[in-house]
This record gives structure tokens, sequence and C-alpha cells, in this order.
């Protein structure tokens, strides 16, 4: 089978480690045990988030009279190969050096320039602060910031990705056996004019533009890998239920938090509705299960929608 998955943020640091490479290549490596079965069974398509990492970058290249301000799409670019250089390398391990080859890509990603998430910046990315010093750095530097749990983090754009321009490659390189990972932290965001490619300051959606990946490689199913065993309803109560199988235009009515759940839910879903393929979300260690269809949430189209969709199609 083609399988895209897409690591959450724990593939490399999970919440409250130290930002350390050391702590990183950890974490990389247990992600690559993990992922090494799977990998050698199927044809394995890879990405994962960049929040993190882009956000440090970020901190590191303040504006100096030297040097200047980086801009957030050559940052993209810069935890994209520093990334996927990791896992690339990890999982070569995992796997043995000659089982399969394994290429990390850099990955344009497409949005339009007009994308309403230029005026309202959502993405969190970077490290967590106190109210007090989200104050001091937006009046600093001009951020935006909100509210993550009970700290701040800087908040940038996320346009919604239209097309991937490295697609071709991707397939190329999958259709002989090669595992790819690309379109980290949800690819560098480019917009076209003229038919020019210009970056532009925006860090995209990774499940989102995952979603889009699974789509265009015909997948067979889409998997989204993180530190929690499925979807819950009524997540953090005392009542709290793991979703098993479930319809996408069910999941859809449900609502979930839009800087945690609500992204891979919209992916999984968007992924489901337009292919008819499977999608689900669960933890990193149960990745196998997960894709035999024995673990975590999966979401599939119930009888009645393929119906629906077929009296649409033929009615």
């Amino acid at each position: 089978m083609r399988v895209v998955v897409a690591l959450g943020g724990n593939a490399l640091l999970k919440r409250g480690e130290p930002m350390t490479m050391d702590m990183q290549r950890r974490n990389a490596r247990t992600a690559a045990a993990a992922l090494a079965p799977l990998a050698r069974d199927h044809d394995v398509i890879l990405t994962h988030g960049n929040g993190p990492q882009v956000g440090m970058l970020a901190l590191q290249s303040l504006p100096s009279a030297k040097f200047g301000t980086i801009p957030l799409d050559v940052l993209d670019s810069e935890t994209e190969g520093m990334i996927g250089y990791i896992i690339m390398q990890e999982l070569a391990n995992a796997l043995g050096h000659d089982t399969k080859p394994i290429v990390a890509l850099l990955t344009q990603v497409e949005v339009a320039a007009d994308d309403v998430a230029f005026d309202h910046p959502t993405k969190p990315i970077g490290p967590l602060y106190t109210q007090a010093e989200s104050l001091t750095l937006a009046d600093t530097h001009g951020w935006s910031m909100a509210k993550d749990g009970d700290a701040f983090r800087r908040v940038v754009p996320s346009p919604t990705p239209v097309s991937i321009v490295e697609i071709k490659t991707i397939d190329m390189l999958t259709a002989q056996g090669t595992i790819v990972i690309c379109a980290g932290g949800g690819g560098i965001p480019v917009i076209r004019s003229n038919n020019l490619l210009t970056g532009i300051e925006a860090v995209i959606d990774k499940d989102l533009t995952s979603a889009l990946l699974a789509t265009l490689l015909k997948a067979d199913v889409f998997v989204m890998l993180t530190d929690v065993a499925a979807v819950f309803r009524g997540w953090g109560t005392p009542t709290q239920t793991a979703i098993g199988e479930i319809d996408p235009h069910d999941l859809l009515g449900m609502g979930f938090a839009e800087g945690s759940m609500g992204p891979k839910v919209q992916a999984a879903c968007q992924f489901v509705i337009g292919s008819g393929k499977q999608a689900a979300i669960g933890r990193l260690e149960d990745a196998g299960q997960i894709v035999e269809g024995t673990a975590g949430t999966q979401v599939r189209l119930s009888t009645n929608s393929v119906r629906n969709i077929e009296d649409q199609k033929f009615g």
C-alpha cells in the first residue's frame, strides 16, 4: 500500500522538553523504530512538523544591523532540511542501510497571496512564554501572541495549501521504491505570479499539507501520528471517550480545539471525503496497528455516505 504518514511534533520534541539536538535525535530514533516495520512493508511518504524549531530559529535571527531578518519561508526550508536529515539518518539506521533508499526533499507548497490567514495569524511557533514575556515580545518585535494552555506563544499566518510544487518528483521517487521525507513543517510557503514562484512569510499547517499530499499521490491510507491514542469526545473531562471508527461527516460536526486536534480532524475528513479512502489518527507507537485499522481513530465513509455520493454522481 501507499501510505502517507504525518509525524506530530512529538516525533522530535515533546511538550516541555528542552530544545537540544540530543533530545530531538533521541525522539527521532524512537520514531524511526516505530516506523521501520511500516516502511519495510509499504510505500511510505513521511511528513513532519516544525513549530518549535522554526520558532527557535526565528528567535535566533531577530533583526540586526549587520544581517537583517531572515524571512519565515527561508527558516521553513532550514527546518525542513535539519529535521529531514535527522529522520532520514535514524530511519536508515533502524531499517538497515541496504533495505530501501531514503531521501529528504525540500518541498515548496503554493498558497494564495490573498488568503485571509495573512490577516489573522493562528499558527503557534516557538517556545512558551509567560503573559508578561509575551506582552514584551509583542511590543518589541511586533509579533502576534496567543494563549496556548496556561502560557503564550507567537502565532504566524497559516494559509491553506493549494498545490505542491514537487509532487511529480515525490510520486516518481515513491514509485521507484524510495522512502520520501517531504513537505516538512507544511512545506515552504510560496506564491505564484506570472508563473514565477516567490517565498512568503507563513508556516503552513503540516496536517493540511499532508492531506493534500495524500490526495495528489492517490495514497491508500493517510495516517497522523501524535502522542494520544485516538481522537476523544469530551477531551479533558471526566467523561472523555476515545472515538474508534467514524464517518468524516459526523466527525466534522463535533468541534475540536483549533490549536491541537482541530487541524488533524479537518485534514483526515478532507482526505476521506475527497478520495473515499481511509485516514486515521493515533499514537506513534501504534503505527502498524493504525494502518491495519485496529488502533487509533479510523475515519472512513459509512455505507450511507458512499450511497449518497453514488446517488449524486449518477442521479
